[in-house]
């Protein structure tokens, strides 16, 4: 692939302006932050809003899905046990098939939801919370700083963040990871990425398995 990428380049998580080479395809580039360490794909791969949701368009995802139940519960079984009763909570990204919310309601907590796409409703994004879901969002967003910033703000002290997005390990494995194939996968984090913002927000960070993270405010 040629092409020629702008030396105009900042970090979309810290703007950090010194990104090195990560990876290259017949498709894109991969740039990694030499502060934060995410890996992400210059705006000028990025999709336009319209063929970004005609692939969002095809996600089969339903509350009525046992298998998609058990995927979310990588996050909500951890996240419950965490949660006093009857917790504030928002699901941002819902999708066009809101599941996860549905599945924290059936354990008592009041829930919300919002997705650029599918829930657009801005007034849920002026109220704050005790805890937000966020499941395979992070990964689509250009701009994670002013959303994963906005967000924070919304938690309560003693609040919680519950993230599913799938980490990067290591430049060897990045080549052939099916992750990054997606093309609407635009930035792509790490534990050391997820232990940065957690330095940054002053929380406290926990992982379950490979993709889940939670932080505590």
């Amino acid at each position: 692939m040629q092409t020629v990428l702008s030396n105009n380049i900042y970090c979309p998580l810290c703007c950090n302006g010194n990104l090195a080479d990560y990876h290259c395809d017949k498709h894109r580039y991969y740039l990694q932050c030499e502060q934060c360490l995410l890996v992400s794909v210059p705006q000028q791969f990025h999709l336009s809003s319209s063929a970004e949701k005609q692939v969002y368009d095809q996600h089969q995802n339903s509350p009525h899905d046992m298998g998609y139940r058990e995927f979310l519960a990588k996050l909500a079984t951890p996240l419950i046990a965490r949660l006093s009763n009857k917790s504030r909570g928002l699901d941002f990204g819902s999708g066009p098939g809101p599941t996860l919310s549905i599945m924290l309601e059936d354990q008592g907590h009041s829930m919300k939801v919002y997705d650029v796409y599918y829930a657009k409703d801005e007034t849920v994004l002026g109220q704050s919370y005790d805890f937000i879901t966020s499941t395979e969002v992070v990964e689509h967003l250009a701009n994670p700083k002013l959303e994963l910033e906005r967000l924070w703000s919304l938690i309560e002290p003693g609040g919680y963040l519950g993230l599913m997005t799938k980490l990067v390990a290591d430049k060897k494995s990045f080549s052939s990871w099916h992750y990054k194939n997606d093309p609407t996968h635009i930035a792509f984090f790490s534990k050391d990425t997820f232990n940065y913002l957690a330095q940054q927000w002053g929380a406290t960070v926990e992982y379950f398995g490979n993709d889940v993270i939670i932080f505590q405010k």
